[in-house]
């Protein structure tokens, strides 16, 4: 009875780490068929980001799917920051491990996050994007 006790945590625990990696492989199962419509995509514990021409798509990946998904034009996007979870806007290199938010700034002046776990992913999206939208005609 005392082993029992003994190894019911570990085998409760063993079933919630198979229960874990098996939503886990479903979100990038559906992350994948979803970024077949972009040009560049990304998948983030957080957010999954799509640009296709001049449309960015976010949304958050679930197991059943991308949800709340926000489309715009950057045509319609005014700034673009690299800022932290705090809303502090970055110009240094970030760690790897420093998480980060991509913010657009549009012409109502209304604020679109997208967050990232990794602050390098963060900082090189932001780049692209920057990049891209300065070369919009």
């Amino acid at each position: 009875m005392e082993r029992g006790l003994f190894w019911l945590p570990l085998l409760i625990l063993f079933f919630w780490l198979a229960w874990s990696g098996k939503n886990e492989y479903q979100k990038l199962e559906n992350y994948k068929v979803w970024a077949e419509n972009f040009d560049k995509s990304k998948y983030d514990i957080y957010a999954v980001l799509g640009k296709k021409g001049n449309l960015i798509t976010w949304g958050k990946p679930t197991a059943k799917g991308i949800i709340n998904t926000i489309t715009f034009s950057l045509d319609d996007i005014v700034q673009i920051n690299l800022v932290d979870k705090n809303q502090v806007a970055l110009d240094s290199n970030l760690s790897e491990k420093q998480e980060a938010n991509i913010q657009f700034i549009t012409q109502e002046n209304q604020s679109i996050i997208v967050p990232f776990t990794q602050g390098t992913m963060a900082q090189e999206w932001c780049k692209y994007l920057q990049k891209f939208k300065n070369n919009i005609p």
